[in-house]
């Protein structure tokens, strides 16, 4: 409800591109890469996504000076390092000051270096608060000291030493009302939530259609404030006075929301935001006629005492620009608009609090706690900065040079609950926005927010869930937060139990050359095609600085002791890869694998099956030649979906992929059924399966074992992770179904990869909801069922290791994995691609040692 920030929550910058920034060709198209008649059907929402910024979304030019791409030697250009452009790891001891980004020409007061993570246009709503191309914002070398480099001498900003005169908003500041206005109105447009005045707050010419993500951001937290608001409002409905107070409130309809309802009865609704914002909000209130008809006749306002506090007043609705870090000066505006400390009062802060001062936001709580004899207090905001969705989170705020200055201080639920309680608040209950959602949303609002719009975001959704949270907390025998969450209790809610980790595993960059820009990409697959030839195709990623659905196939060869890339060439078949993602890659024998399925959009399947064979005779070293062939599926249909897995069994001497779960159709229906491909002729056959029939799922995994098929977690239909691992066990009539017991149980996840090596069952990194712990490696006995959860140790990395989305291979007799890519578009804070590929040494652990 508040402005909040570019970025912030859902939302992103708004404003205008500036020059040179406009995306690119259609959704998810590269120019470069694809056939001419590959991807000509427009899709909507991706197209919206080059309107607001999402360069995850579009073909897009990186500047030189952002791009995640070393310069070929002799160049004359220097190095881009991820390192430059990456919250640092937070040092051990005493928290280090937050980074402070040097400024640049991006114009604005932005920060210099306009991308964040590997390349993508930051801001997730609209480009005009997106900086312009200039040098990255911090050096790399302080990076990698683990502290940022001196900042240029500047005026103290607001938050900091000093009062700020008054005057207007900061630059970073001033267009985060047009941006969550328009990401409220995108949302309500397309019915996720019920605003019929978020379109009237909003210029017409700033109105983007945002991202199916950022619809779903908005509504979670529309859902979580609203429940608070309306919990408060019936619970004092019998009162002679109440009153709402929202904080940074910046062009939200609360107000007009609240009483078309019928529920401002005996109440005043008081706005607070800077200046400038609300003045502009109280001209498009008194310029519009609806608008104007439901806040009532305005009263005379004593400017003489309050000079420019009050911008615009009514019986029930008072607007008030005042900066919240002048602390005196807000009591004694809303003393002169008419707010009593007797009443029952709800102060509401989304996303507004994190960018004061520390000090300055824990004395506004303390003042509201001492001020109000009755009061509720919710506070939306983010958490968890240390994890690598969180770093990616920070850098994105750090360059636009708006830290979220509360974060070091209050990093987690149980932080920011004793935050409140030791300044004077009695009680307190906080949870993250997975586990609201998963609570307090009923099965059937989920369905109809699910059959809205086609969505493939979920590990983006799953992650900005999990880095923010809900608080509510209430002073005053009278006003308790159990009406707001029956059955939690007054404490921080988690979603499950934190994991035990059994120990940590040392991760490595692998030793490569340079040219590993082929390999930043996500929803790829990678194959061991022939001994030390690894063969990555498709996926979304990073081609020649530009975002885009990868038609380029990649080469890892190995020589000696390092890894060293290959240019791959297509054998004229008259074939080329398409730029599908979420496909599975099957080695059959070697030198040879079957593509099935993928998406090229998510309304956009995948049909043809291809046949991969490395013509190992006509490669000269270091440039594999690769044979594409189409195959001629007898069953189109039983074969159209993504995020599915293709395992090759045996069935009476003959062999056959088994195509397990995924996803297919414009709404994203999760598939509970398989099916048996036959290995010669590419058609569907029918072999007995016994067994209690599983549950739906996309995003597992599945590895071959014991001549049958081991599959493991995944996300079912109402997207909850699982936790099951299942084994399609070999029988002489068929197969069957049989569950793996696990001990202790297997902690939910999805996203991630697997192998089998020496009875064990490897699950590699993952989504999960446990943040800010992140999936490491799991490993099961499959002979005991014994289970234990390793972490990755990324001390030796300098960027963030996003280990979802990635593939990975393991190496037999090295008995380590190798990582390729991952990552994803990390809300609207832009896309990350994981650096370089790393390596794990698992042989103590498959050992048993």
């Amino acid at each position: 409800m508040g402005s909040g920030h570019p970025g912030v929550g859902p939302g992103g910058s708004g404003g205008r591109a500036a020059p040179g920034w406009a995306g690119l060709g259609r959704p998810g198209v590269c120019g470069r890469c694809l056939p001419p008649a590959s991807l000509r059907a427009p899709f909507a929402w991706e197209l919206a996504g080059l309107r607001e910024g999402r360069g995850g979304r579009e073909g897009r030019r990186v500047p030189a000076s952002s791009r995640h791409e070393k310069s070929p030697a002799g160049s004359g250009k220097g190095p881009s390092s991820p390192a430059s452009r990456i919250s640092p790891r937070p040092a051990k001891g005493p928290p280090a000051p937050a980074p402070q980004p040097l400024g640049g020409p991006g114009g604005g007061g932005f920060p210099a270096g306009g991308y964040c993570g590997a390349g993508r246009a930051c801001g997730g709503a609209a480009p005009a608060a997106r900086p312009g191309p200039s040098a990255p914002c911090l050096p790399e070398a302080a990076w990698r000291r683990g502290k940022p480099a001196e900042a240029s001498a500047r005026p103290p900003r607001a938050g900091m030493s000093g009062r700020r005169p008054p005057g207007p908003a900061p630059a970073p500041l001033r267009g985060t009302a047009d941006s969550s206005a328009a990401s409220k109105r995108s949302a309500a447009a397309r019915g996720y939530t019920r605003d019929p005045f978020a379109a009237r707050l909003l210029p017409a010419a700033g109105r983007p259609r945002r991202a199916p993500a950022v619809h779903r951001g908005y509504y979670v937290r529309a859902e979580a404030v609203g429940r608070c608001v309306r919990a408060f409002l019936e619970g004092t409905e019998g009162r002679a006075r109440r009153q709402v107070l929202s904080l940074g409130a910046g062009l939200d309809a609360l107000f007009f929301r609240l009483k078309s309802r019928g529920l401002l009865a005996r109440a005043v609704v008081f706005e607070v935001d800077f200046p400038d914002v609300s003045r502009r909000k109280a001209a498009l209130i008194a310029g519009t006629d609806e608008l104007a008809a439901w806040a009532g006749e305005r009263r005379r306002q004593q400017q003489q005492q309050q000079p420019g506090a009050v911008s615009f007043a009514t019986e029930d609705y008072r607007l008030l620009g005042v900066d919240l870090s002048d602390l005196p000066r807000l009591e004694k505006a809303l003393h002169g608009a008419g707010l009593d400390p007797k009443a029952p009062t709800l102060l509401l802060a989304e996303v507004v609090l994190t960018y004061m001062d520390v000090e300055r936001s824990d004395a506004l709580l303390q003042w509201a706690a001492t001020h109000f004899s009755q009061a509720w207090g919710i506070l939306y905001e983010q958490i968890h900065p240390g994890d690598p969705f969180g770093r990616v989170m920070q850098n994105h705020f750090s360059r636009l040079n708006s830290q979220l200055r509360s974060l070091d201080r209050y990093p987690d639920c149980e932080a920011q609950r004793t935050r409140f309680l030791q300044r004077g608040w009695e009680r307190c209950c906080i949870m993250d926005m997975n586990a609201f959602y998963g609570r307090f949303i009923s099965t059937e609002e989920k369905q109809r927010i699910q059959a809205l719009e086609p969505f493939d975001e979920f590990e983006e959704w799953h992650l900005k869930c999990s880095h923010y949270f809900i608080l509510v907390a209430s002073k005053g025998e009278e006003l308790t937060p159990t009406s707001v969450f029956p059955g939690v209790e007054d404490k921080a809610v988690h979603t499950c139990a934190a994991p035990c980790f059994a120990g940590s595993l040392a991760v490595e960059v692998c030793a490569t050359d340079v040219g590993v820009a082929g390999l930043r990409r996500y929803g790829h697959r990678s194959v061991l095609v022939a001994p030390g030839v690894v063969l990555t195709t498709g996926g979304f990623g990073d081609h020649d600085g530009r975002h885009c659905r990868l038609t380029v196939l990649h080469a890892l060869i190995k020589h000696e002791d390092a890894w060293r890339s290959g240019n791959v060439c297509l054998a004229e078949t008259g074939e080329v890869w398409d730029g599908r993602l979420f496909h599975t890659v099957t080695l059959v024998k070697a030198g040879w694998a079957v593509v099935l399925g993928g998406r090229k959009s998510p309304v956009s399947p995948a049909v043809e099956g291809y046949r991969l064979r490395l013509r190992e005779a006509d490669s000269p070293p270091g440039c594999p030649v690769v044979e594409l062939t189409r195959l001629l599926l007898a069953e189109d249909l039983a074969l159209c979906r993504w995020r599915h897995t293709a395992t090759e069994v045996a069935y009476q001497g003959e062999a056959y992929l088994f195509v397990y779960g995924g996803c297919h159709g414009p709404r994203q229906s999760v598939l509970p059924d398989w099916c048996f491909l036959h290995l010669e002729n590419f058609c569907c056959r029918q072999i007995p399966v016994e067994g209690s029939l599983p549950v739906g799922r996309h995003s597992h995994s599945a590895c071959g074992w014991a001549g049958g098929v081991l599959i493991a977690g995944g996300l079912d239909a109402t997207e909850q992770p699982l936790g099951t691992v299942l084994f399609l066990r070999p029988m002489e009539t068929g197969f069957q179904w049989c569950p793996v017991e696990t001990s202790p149980p297997l902690v939910p996840r999805y996203s991630h990869t697997a192998h089998v090596h020496r009875e064990k069952l490897l699950l590699v990194g993952g989504v999960w909801f446990h943040a800010p712990a992140v999936p490491g490696v799991a490993v099961i006995d499959l002979a005991t069922g014994a289970t234990a959860e390793y972490c990755i140790d990324t001390a030796l990395l300098e960027w963030p290791l996003m280990l979802h989305n990635h593939s990975s291979i393991f190496l037999a007799e090295e008995e380590e994995v190798l990582l390729i890519g991952g990552g994803g578009n990390c809300f609207s804070f832009g896309s990350h691609f994981n650096w370089h590929p790393v390596r794990l040494a698992l042989g103590a652990l498959v050992r048993g040692c």
